[in-house]
């Protein structure tokens, strides 16, 4: 008996899986990234982010409510790996000149994959003629954006400077 090949809708909810599973992963991590990091700048940018990312996962519940699954994640190899290399980074250079550099680019790892799901499930919910979803993907997409933006700034601005000069 053939099995029924998959298509864009099972890969969408698979990858809507993943992000959720990815997102739940980065509140728990948030706060420790917040707790390690020495400017007060940084520590202010993961918390806001913290709050950002309780809005994603609500988002993200929303589309799976739009599609009538249920909100449930997929293990997500790649985020654990990018969290896990940021609490190396946080465990072998926390106190030390470069330790705010190395939180920054820790997240900014996990910003880019955000970043390159939320525009990924944008494309395939415009395709799937889903555009309430694709708005929701866009409003979170904007924000991981953003977020990168400010983490380069901050990186910028002082942290890499402060860990070349140590």
């Amino acid at each position: 008996m053939p099995t029924k090949e998959k298509g864009l809708e099972d890969l969408f909810h698979d990858t809507l899986r993943d992000i959720y599973y990815a997102e739940r992963k980065i509140l728990k991590a948030l706060p420790k990234m917040a707790r390690g990091a020495s400017s007060m700048e940084l520590k202010a940018a993961f918390e806001k982010h913290r709050d950002q990312t309780e809005g994603h996962v609500e988002r993200l519940q929303q589309v799976f409510e739009l599609i009538g699954k249920r909100a449930q994640g997929k293990t997500c190899p790649a985020i654990d790996g990018i969290i896990e290399e940021g609490e190396e980074i946080l465990e072998e250079f926390k106190g030390t000149a470069a330790g705010d550099a190395g939180l920054i680019s820790a997240a900014q790892a996990v910003e880019h994959y955000e970043i390159t799901r939320y525009g990924t499930l944008r494309r395939w919910a415009e395709i799937m003629k889903m555009p309430e979803a694709a708005e929701l993907f866009a409003a979170t997409l904007a924000e991981e954006e953003t977020t990168d933006k400010d983490l380069t700034m901050l990186a910028d601005s002082k942290a890499n400077r402060q860990a070349l000069a140590a």
